[in-house]
């Protein structure tokens, strides 16, 4: 596998990261690309790209901004509160047809470059109730692809079954636990690393590092 070549969708995030050293590890050749939607923070494209430039990686930035216009919520309007579900409700952070249209331009770009592989980090077990993180929307997504441009690409979700502290397990296997620490950005605030500690993400994050740390002291 390593001879190939593989598209990451890549946020700048923890997951996306992790998702970009595992993609490294395993392919010959890759390109990760970024959407910019008009999201909340710029500084999330600007972390993507700093991240890109010093693991020496093709970076793809991707004008998405008509999602902006479709689907206002708390990720695409700074006057909007994050909030997360009440009563079995999805937080004010699901933006409708998101991953559906990433992992379609994803796919367009991976059939310019001739890139068989496209990796991303959706995950199933902190997936927030988002439907379009769930295993079988993937995986129909994959087929709907190949059919739609005659192609043979494999999606890789390389954190669906697993938690985030085990998503800080993969990285330190990877030996990347400081670096998607230190220069990662997960925070609805926008706040790189550590971030905020106050919203969704920020929570999410620090209470799957203390776990996985606890745990690594004990080995």
């Amino acid at each position: 596998m390593k001879k190939d070549k593989a598209v990451v969708v890549f946020s700048g995030g923890q997951d996306s990261t992790t998702c970009l050293f595992w993609a490294l590890e395993r392919f010959e050749e890759v390109i990760a690309v970024t959407f910019n939607y008009n999201q909340r923070h710029k500084l999330e494209i600007e972390c993507a790209q700093n991240i890109a430039n010093e693991l020496g990686v093709k970076h793809h930035i991707l004008d998405m901004s008509l999602l902006n216009q479709l689907a206002p919520n708390a990720l695409t309007r700074d006057d909007i509160e994050v909030k997360e579900g009440e009563d079995g409700g999805m937080p004010n952070t699901f933006v409708p047809g998101r991953n559906l249209l990433f992992m379609s331009f994803a796919g367009v770009l991976a059939s310019q470059v001739g890139a068989k592989h496209i990796v991303t980090g959706v995950c199933e077990t902190d997936f927030s109730g988002y439907p379009d993180c769930r295993d079988v929307f993937i995986k129909s997504l994959n087929v709907t692809l190949n059919l739609s441009m005659d192609q043979q690409f494999v999606i890789h979700t390389p954190l669906m079954w697993i938690d985030k502290a085990e998503t800080w397990q993969l990285a330190d296997e990877l030996g990347a636990l400081d670096f998607v620490r230190e220069k990662t950005l997960t925070c609805y605030n926008g706040i790189i690393a550590d971030g905020c500690g106050e919203c969704p993400a920020c929570k999410l994050r620090k209470n799957g590092l203390d776990q996985y740390l606890s745990t690594r002291k004990e080995l």
